[in-house]
């Protein structure tokens, strides 16, 4: 084949050599079809890839195609119900309440309604009108001992750092926030002067690498904490345990987005890849970690303390509750992200395989929290591909008293699922750290887009719920929803999930703890997030040495 192509482009060469002298415009074609045997030549002669070395040029072409296939697929192909790893349906939704055009649907469902999974929610013969309703739900974050109580919007921006986001991004969500009087995660990445120039209200995200409260060592700086958490517009403290979409790795910053300016923010060495830890070092045990939440409240004067975390060995977070029971010190809110959860940059094997997904996570979460009688002090907010009101209802019904939103809202800044995130070459301006890049995204414009999706979608939201009758979405529970199992069964969440008697995990009587959650609690110990099996045979190891 090689040869053939290459006979093929010098003979083309000769000829356009005799033609050129007869009719002078076929030396144009002759300096192309001379950069094509140059090609040729290259790809024939070179050892690192077979497929050009075997089939020179039209190699090229194979690679070119491939390169182009993502956004043929996404641009001519998808279908409404299909697009990884959003659906173009979804995506549509969000551009369309963003932008305040007609989001309404015409012809009936696209959903396969018969399909295994498919979800709905029941409605009510004694339905209301919206105006009847709260349009602008709120809730109350902040146990017994927080001083500082904050009243949150039912959905929020969800975790997304600046270094993974532009200024510009950063930015036009901050303001969207403050308009919609909603927060804003700041993400591990730590706070910065484009998280607070426009009032919006912030959760601090405190992560395995306590950016922007770190000493050099990388340690946490309670000095430099204190001066921060002060700071009128921050509402919240969330301590990041792990993440959705990299449970137990830590967050990565390429080193092609890790400028000056982030670094200096982060307190780390710009251009440099930084990952951060797998884990905390302020803590080592979920004793240590209830007393880290205390001086985190005391440090910021009393303001709500809450945990992230991407369910993973269960034990793990009884263990964390039983030391909640052991000391007395709550925290005032738990995120809980799905392993579903989107990243600017991740192994693949993290993304695709580690860590519970979202909804079974969220309800083994609520059913711990009640069954050792800490749910009334503790507000729980679902984390993971949250982009329409009925994916609220889902996470509300499940136990979550609100959601957040991380690719809801960069797709109202204008993010078009390029998959660019971790190339620092994303189209939009969005997931970028190049001026040129960046400078394409206004903050003014797109601020607007973030405020007007939250309130469209808030309002959907409250819409569904009128139509079951509940004017509140406290009221929603794991009754309302139906999930088709299979051909044969529809069941309620209730039924895929039972409910837990509140304080049935209290008891030291394993016989009489819930079947499903015996083996777990019995594993569980406040002095280790380790099983208690897997500590005593440790131990056994260490005295044997």
């Amino acid at each position: 084949m090689r040869n053939t192509i290459l006979i093929t482009i010098v003979l083309t060469v000769i000829i356009n050599i005799g033609i050129g002298f007869i009719w002078p415009p076929a030396w144009l074609f002759l300096l192309l079809t001379l950069t094509l045997l140059l090609f040729t030549l290259r790809d024939t002669f070179q050892r690192r890839h077979s497929i050009l070395r075997n089939f020179p040029l039209l190699g090229r072409i194979r690679w070119s195609v491939e390169s182009l296939r993502p956004y043929i697929q996404q641009y001519l192909l998808e279908s409404e119900t299909e697009g990884r790893p959003i659906h173009r349906m979804f995506r549509s939704i969000v551009y369309k309440r963003a932008k305040d055009s007609l989001d309404s649907m015409p012809f009936g469902t696209q959903m396969d309604t018969y399909a295994n999974g498919y979800e709905w929610i029941g409605h009510s013969l004694s339905a209301m009108e919206v105006k009847e309703m709260d349009e602008d739900p709120r809730i109350w974050v902040g146990g017994p001992d927080c001083q500082q109580p904050y009243l949150a919007s039912v959905l929020n921006i969800s975790a997304m750092s600046f270094g993974s986001l532009s200024a510009n991004a950063i930015t036009a969500l901050n303001k969207g926030a403050a308009q919609g009087r909603f927060y804003h995660n700041t993400g591990e990445g730590g706070l910065t002067p484009y998280h607070l120039e426009n009032g919006g209200d912030i959760v601090w995200q405190i992560g395995t690498g306590y950016f922007g409260c770190r000493n050099k060592d990388g340690s946490f700086n309670e000095l430099e904490f204190e001066e921060k958490a002060s700071h009128s517009s921050v509402k919240m403290i969330e301590i990041k345990l792990s993440q959705g979409a990299k449970p137990g790795h830590g967050g990565i910053l390429p080193a092609d987005k890790n400028s000056e300016e982030i670094a200096s923010i982060r307190g780390v060495e710009p251009h440099t890849q930084v990952d951060s830890p797998p884990r905390h070092t302020a803590f080592n045990t979920p004793l240590e970690m209830m007393n880290f939440i205390k001086k985190l409240r005391t440090l910021s004067n009393g303001k709500p303390i809450g945990l992230k975390l991407a369910l993973g060995r269960k034990s793990e977070f009884i263990a964390i509750c039983k030391a909640m029971k052991k000391t007395g010190i709550k925290p005032d809110f738990i995120t809980v992200d799905g392993g579903e959860g989107g990243t600017g940059a991740a192994p693949l094997e993290y993304t695709n395989s580690v860590g519970f997904p979202l909804r079974e996570a969220l309800a083994f979460v609520d059913d711990v929290l009640t069954g050792l009688d800490l749910r009334s002090d503790i507000r729980v907010i679902a984390s993971g591909k949250v982009f329409t009101a009925f994916h609220l209802v889902q996470n509300l019904s499940l136990g979550a008293d609100m959601c957040n939103s991380a690719r809801g809202m960069m797709l109202a800044l204008g993010c078009v699922q390029s998959l660019s995130c971790n190339t620092n070459r994303c189209p939009t301006g969005v997931a970028t750290q190049d001026p040129k890049l960046a400078k394409g995204l206004d903050p003014k414009d797109k601020s607007v887009r973030v405020y007007q999706y939250h309130k469209k979608t808030v309002h959907a939201l409250m819409d569904i719920l009128s139509s079951t009758g509940h004017q509140s979405t406290s009221a929603l529970n794991r009754t309302h929803v139906f999930r088709r199992v299979d051909q044969q069964q529809v069941k309620r969440y209730d039924e895929i999930f039972p409910l837990v008697k509140c304080g049935s995990l209290l008891t030291d009587n394993e016989d009489d703890l819930p079947k499903a959650f015996r083996l777990h609690v019995m594993e569980a110990s406040y002095q280790s997030f380790m099983p208690a099996s897997q500590l005593a045979d440790i131990e056994e190891e260490t005295k044997a040495v």
